[in-house]
């Protein structure tokens, strides 16, 4: 099996992210043409809650695993990551059936009490065998990220999302006929095939790698190994020790997750409930929440390829470095995580708030929606640099700290949407204000404890740079939307000055220095091409 770089385990995800991220645009624009809006909404809703179980499960399993597997694999002790990883397995498959038995007894009270429409129940049964799919995914993942090897992680994420964008789309389509409830059930029951293969590619790439690795041990060799000189003489397997460091690092980071996950289950309830005070009828408030949830937000996490990418990298890279005591790689990496950050998500916020009408237009076929972009673009940046800051903070051993941070602004966000989205002046404006607010104060909350933690500061200058940047894109953007002679075609002129202002910020994103050929050196596959300019 082979490690890579920090720079090159990032990249491999982030390739494997962006196009997910592309293709999972495909049921986004074309499931809301097949059961609309409501039909999302009510496939939404029922998600909250499967996301709070799946937290339960194995929220902070692969970190924990991904940490544990680094330590052992940076001593050269391999059968400890074996170990870890059998440990793992029984606790999450074990947690995983339990709950899932609970959902398909609970079901009836669950979507016709806890949710604010009965008719999510045939979506919410369709999930449940996810959580025994995921449980097992999970553990995996963490597994070859700890060896900083981020190749299953990525081809299991293609593979899951190509496939479930397929059935997704068919199992709607076929169910659709019998109604919205079941149509949105349809989508659901796709999403669980394409988990379901995409746990079969870790499972195939772990058995691959045990067949090398058995064939090798058969090889013999006349130099013996560290196993055969000292059996496990640092390091005695036992699974009460491994369960009880396991839960030590999990329990905190699933905590902090938790408070996440019950968030985002009390805000799709206490939404809906808002919006009706306000005086919106149910199906209403259920497709504005499908529009929001389903179609804005996904939209605006588009980056978020990167963002995830950078801090999956992180946990590993950072772990190691804490190990040695080595400061200046934490800082570096810090570095390289935020810079890009900045500078690969800047882009796509100017394009988001610019273009919202023509972005939303030519997605969904439907401007109405895009207010809400225009809203939230332009704090987009609090948003995509939360994950590498959060990172940070779980693999040097303050999972508390976020945690901490992440309950401040889920309470705020959650106070926030029972006042505002109750008001029939601000409506789902309100829940949209709220969520800008939480994204705001847990980021900013996350960067002041870092900077605590390791003395790390993101350069004012670098900030500034961007800021400038961003505001010189979005006028020549606006100014090339205006004047291109395709207004006759509307995706041609969008794509064109889309294309336009991207040129356009690249070009002084080079000359501002916020990235310099030699920063792509590094980067796997066109590095030793800009070499020769570093």
């Amino acid at each position: 099996m082979n490690k890579q770089s920090f720079i090159k385990g990032t990249m491999i995800l982030l390739a494997a992210g962006i196009i997910n991220r592309l293709l999972g645009f495909i049921p986004r624009i074309a499931l809301p043409r097949i059961i609309g809006p409501e039909g999302v909404g009510i496939y939404q809703l029922g998600y909250p809650f499967f996301i709070v179980l799946i937290t339960i499960i194995a929220g902070g399993i692969p970190l924990a695993i991904a940490k544990m597997v680094a330590e052992a694999e940076g001593a050269g002790n391999a059968d400890h990551s074996k170990f870890i990883l059998k440990t793992s397995l029984t606790l999450t498959v074990t947690a995983g059936v339990l709950f899932m038995v609970l959902s398909l007894m609970l079901a009836p009270w669950v979507t016709g009490v806890l949710l604010p429409d009965a008719r999510v129940y045939h979506t919410f049964v369709s999930m449940t065998p996810m959580m025994i799919i995921i449980a097992v995914s999970a553990v995996y993942r963490g597994y070859f990220q700890g060896k900083q090897n981020m190749i299953p992680s990525a081809a299991s994420s293609i593979i899951e999302t190509i496939a479930r964008i397929v059935c997704m789309l068919w199992f709607a389509y076929l169910l659709m006929p019998k109604g919205l409830a079941f149509g949105a059930a349809g989508a659901m029951l796709g999403t669980v095939v394409g988990e379901l293969l995409g746990m079969l590619v870790l499972l195939w790439q772990y058995g691959r790698q045990e067949k090398r690795r058995s064939e090798t041990a058969a090889k013999p060799s006349g130099i013996p190994t560290v196993q055969d000189a000292a059996p496990e003489a640092e390091m005695p397997l036992n699974n009460r020790n491994i369960l009880k460091r396991l839960l030590g690092i999990a329990v905190p980071v699933t905590g902090g997750k938790m408070v996440g996950s019950v968030s985002y289950l009390l805000e799709s309830i206490i939404t809906a409930r808002s919006l009706a005070i306000a005086g919106i009828a149910t199906s209403v408030a259920t497709a504005q929440y499908g529009a929001l949830q389903g179609m804005i937000i996904p939209l605006l996490l588009l980056p978020g390829a990167i963002t995830m990418s950078l801090a999956v990298a992180l946990v590993p890279s950072l772990s190691e470095a804490a190990a040695r005591n080595d400061r200046a790689t934490i800082h570096k990496r810090m570095n390289q995580a935020v810079r890009l950050t900045f500078v690969a998500g800047a882009p796509f916020a100017v394009i988001m708030y610019v273009l919202a009408e023509p972005l939303c237009l030519l997605m969904y076929d439907n401007t109405e929606i895009s207010g809400m972009l225009k809203i939230m673009a332009p704090f987009a940046l609090f948003i995509y640099v939360q994950a590498p800051l959060q990172a940070a903070l779980q693999a040097l051993d303050r999972p508390g700290r976020a945690l901490m941070n992440t309950l401040f602004g889920a309470s705020v966000k959650l106070g926030l949407i029972l006042y505002l989205s109750s008001n029939p002046a601000f409506g789902i404006k309100g829940a949209v204000i709220a969520i800008i607010v939480n994204s705001m104060a847990v980021t900013l909350l996350h960067g002041f404890s870092v900077s605590r933690l390791i003395g790390y500061r993101v350069k004012f200058m670098d900030l500034v740079k961007t800021a400038a940047v961003m505001i010189i894109m979005g006028a020549g953007l606006l100014f090339g939307y205006r004047h291109l002679p395709f207004a006759a075609i509307p995706w041609l002129q969008f794509v064109l000055a889309a294309a336009g202002g991207t040129l356009l910020y690249l070009v002084i994103i080079f000359m501002a220095k916020l990235v310099t050929p030699r920063d792509l050196v590094r980067v796997p596959l066109i590095g030793k091409w800009f070499s020769r300019f570093s």
